[in-house]
């Protein structure tokens, strides 16, 4: 564990790369803006649900930002994208540190990337990006990958379970890390369905993050996770209610998956679930509502994923916003205190 004033001094450094990232971004971010309004990357909404139904109550909610509604281009997480993969590049390329968060970054960028394209760009009814099968192919096989590559190079066969130490499962770690990186990549893109949501929560996930890397020595890793807080900081500048733009998929899945490389490079896979408890409960409310549909035929929540049940309910937006970010520091901070009393650190 790194001692309190050296923690002082890399702070402080760290903290510059997160000033570079935040001006950085805010520099590109009104060339992506003329593009965006200029060649309208207008997000196309689906008009059906995952099991077939018609989006009334989501379209209904939200017919001010679509529909005939204020303009509301997508894909600006690229802007996070390229000023991360600039700043690491230009300034943090280690093999050992941060080589594998910045591979996530950009292949899973590059997924999100294509179905933004597709979606704003095809033609066609009904044509709202890349078939899920197809998305989730992409994004297993960038799991599986990045599995291998923990397994067989960096020699990584077990995972961290805090308070009790290391457990083997050898090979398992391929398909258990791949899981991790499909399963936050998705719960981020479900996440981001209201102005400021996804991005608040990233800062404060990838903050908690960036400190146990800190507190554990790894420096790169730790300027990395700063470098995305500062990115993440401009983005959600523009995207707070009323958002300017959206992030996208080029945004949630690129910043989702490289969250998860950083919990397992730091040994904190496990803490995703508490760090990043409000994705496992929007995904997971997501999930439960197809799964009671195809089982129970009747849904549980007025529309999902959970935050637009609570908009059904009469919740304003950025109530939501607000006390899911509340909820979101909470869980960041738990996280923090067991990677600290549970042997992580």
């Amino acid at each position: 564990m790194t001692s309190l004033p050296q923690i002082a001094d890399e702070m402080l450094y760290m903290m510059v790369f997160s000033i570079i990232a935040f001006l950085l971004a805010m520099m590109l971010t009104p060339i992506y803006t003329y593009f965006a309004y200029k060649y309208k990357f207008w997000k196309k909404q689906r008009s059906t649900t995952t099991t077939g139904e018609k989006l009334e109550v989501f379209n209904k909610l939200h017919a001010h930002k679509f529909n005939g509604g204020r303009k509301f281009p997508t894909m600006a997480g690229i802007i996070g994208v390229i000023t991360i993969a600039v700043i690491t590049f230009a300034f943090n390329l280690d093999r050992s540190q941060t080589w594998l968060p910045l591979a996530a970054l950009i292949g899973g960028g590059i997924v999100g990337l294509l179905d933004d394209i597709i979606n704003i760009f095809g033609h066609g009814k009904g044509v709202a990006g890349l078939r899920s099968g197809a998305k989730f192919t992409m994004i297993a096989i960038l799991g599986l990958a990045i599995g291998w590559w923990c397994y067989e190079r960096l020699g990584i066969d077990y995972i961290f379970i805090p308070y009790f130490g290391e457990f083997f499962i050898g090979w398992l770690t391929i398909p258990f890390f791949a899981f991790a990186i499909v399963a936050t990549g998705n719960a981020v893109n479900i996440t981001d369905g209201l102005d400021g949501l996804a991005g608040g929560l990233l800062i404060l996930a990838y903050g908690s993050f960036a400190s146990i890397a800190l507190l554990q020595g790894n420096l790169g890793m730790a300027e990395f996770a700063f470098t995305v807080v500062g990115a993440l900081l401009a983005y959600v500048w523009f995207n707070i209610y009323p958002a300017r733009f959206m992030m996208g998929d080029v945004g949630s899945f690129a910043f989702g998956t490289t969250l998860a490389v950083l919990a397992i490079l730091t040994n904190s896979i496990l803490l995703i679930p508490i760090i990043g408890f409000l994705f496992v409960v929007e995904a997971g409310s997501s999930a439960i509502q197809i799964l009671s549909k195809k089982i129970l035929k009747r849904k549980i929540f007025v529309s999902a994923p959970i935050h637009h049940h609570l908009e059904a309910r009469g919740w304003e937006e950025t109530k939501i916003t607000m006390r899911f970010w509340i909820i979101g520091a909470m869980t960041a901070f738990f996280g923090l205190v067991v990677a600290l009393t549970g042997g992580i650190i």
